[in-house]
């Protein structure tokens, strides 16, 4: 996942690319002023900065500038000439705060018309991004949509800044909107733009527009590199219980192609047997083997031997099968229901197992009924019944995990 270090630094280089057609020097202003009378002795210094600044030599070019600003009775002509000069001048040099005052002195003069004002406020704010002052980034990329500018890269320079100047709200609101204009034009949007939605919510707590980055960001951008990034962003959520899904996030790094070492795949077996779901261990174990990750090595033999134990465990499990079902059903709240359940339809019978799940949301008390619902949606989907397993999930509500796993196993599921 970027951090806000990238995104800011993508705005910048986006800001960059549109700034590349700028006039010379002078940021346009020397044609402007070419007909107006400078006298040699404030000319000569004034040339010789420009050239500076060609070269990108901003602070020898402001350096220069001074030579010609301590020529006596300057004239409003050769002022001009000089902001205009100072203004590229301070842009290489970093100085927004100088590139501010010129703008605004050119402005005052009337030297600049439309079009120019608005690629100098371009320059302004995109340089006070550069330089990590957020808030009067954000003043200008304002200012400059207010009079009329339309820039995509100042777009991503005005979000960029409300996320790092801690404006969530904005950040969330514009964003969607481009999104959503995106879409209507039949545009994929940007993965840059979806990842700045997608921090901007998780940072507010937004779990709306978080769902809808995430939903976004993996069904146009799908791949198992993405699905890591996002599952890995989970834990880190301050209202996820990762001690408590640590099993359902395994879930998920399996659906989704993420399971890279014989480690994964023997804790995901052991904590699925441990939660008293033995076949899903087993199956783990299998698809460890058939990658190839487990069954190799030195720690071959170690892994046969997990295999074995989930085997040894699926037979406790069905011998004591019958006990389990009475008492679960003689239980006086469905939690035992729940879990009977889903280990039913881990060993292959999805359809009883939903029924079993449904009773134990039907008869009620249950420890977590959110987590009940997750896994009804679990059930149908291992039981092939795709539209009852989305409903299931759907009604997944919470912010302790349950709602924002459901979530990813919708998305998930319509791959495939």
């Amino acid at each position: 996942m970027k951090t806000l270090k990238t995104v800011v630094a993508v705005a910048v280089g986006a800001m960059a690319l549109s700034m590349n057609g700028a006039p010379g020097a002078e940021f346009g202003f020397s044609q402007a002023t070419a007909q107006e009378t400078v006298r040699k002795e404030v000319g000569t210094p004034l040339t010789e900065a420009s050239r500076l600044v060609k070269a990108t030599k901003g602070k020898e070019a402001l350096a220069k500038l001074r030579e010609a600003e301590a020529v006596a009775g300057r004239t409003a002509a050769e002022n001009n000439a000089i902001e205009g000069v100072r203004f590229s001048a301070a842009m290489y040099a970093n100085e927004p705060d100088t590139m501010a005052r010129s703008f605004e002195a050119l402005k005052s003069a009337g030297k600049l018309g439309q079009s120019q004002q608005l690629q100098y406020m371009e320059a302004i704010a995109g340089t006070y991004l550069r330089n990590r002052d957020a808030a009067k980034a954000l003043t200008w990329a304002q200012r400059y949509f207010k009079e009329g500018g339309n820039s995509p890269a100042m777009k991503q320079v005005q979000q960029s800044a409300q996320f790092a100047s801690g404006d969530m709200t904005g950040a969330i609101k514009d964003t969607l909107d481009e999104i959503a204009a995106d879409e209507r034009a039949g545009r994929t949007p940007s993965k840059d733009k979806l990842n700045l939605l997608l921090f901007a919510a998780m940072k507010k707590g937004d779990a709306n527009a978080e769902g809808i980055a995430t939903e976004k960001l993996l069904n146009y951008y799908p791949d198992p590199k993405l699905w890591g990034q996002i599952l890995s962003s989970l834990p880190q959520k301050k209202s996820f219980d990762s001690n408590r899904f640590q099993l359902d996030l395994f879930r998920l790094r399996l659906a989704t192609g993420n399971m890279r070492e014989a480690n994964d795949y023997m804790e995901m077996a052991q904590l699925a047997a441990q939660a008293g779901y033995p076949e899903e261990g087993k199956q783990v174990v299998d698809k460890g083997f058939a990658a190839g990750v487990l069954g190799q090595g030195a720690e071959g033999a170690r892994h046969k031997r997990l295999a074995d134990l989930m085997i040894k465990r699926i037979g406790e499990a069905k011998a004591s099968a019958a006990a389990n079902e009475k008492a679960a059903d003689d239980a006086k709240d469905g939690n035992e229901l729940v879990k009977l359940g889903l280990a039913n339809a881990f060993g292959g019978n999805g359809k009883k197992g939903a029924g079993q799940i449904e009773q134990g949301i039907a008869k009620g008390n249950l420890k977590r009924p959110e987590d009940a619902k997750l896994y009804l949606g679990l059930a149908h989907q291992l039981a092939g019944d795709h539209s009852k397993a989305v409903a299931a999930w759907r009604s997944v509500k919470g912010t302790d995990g349950a709602a924002d796993l459901a979530r990813l196993w919708i998305i998930q599921s319509r791959k495939r």
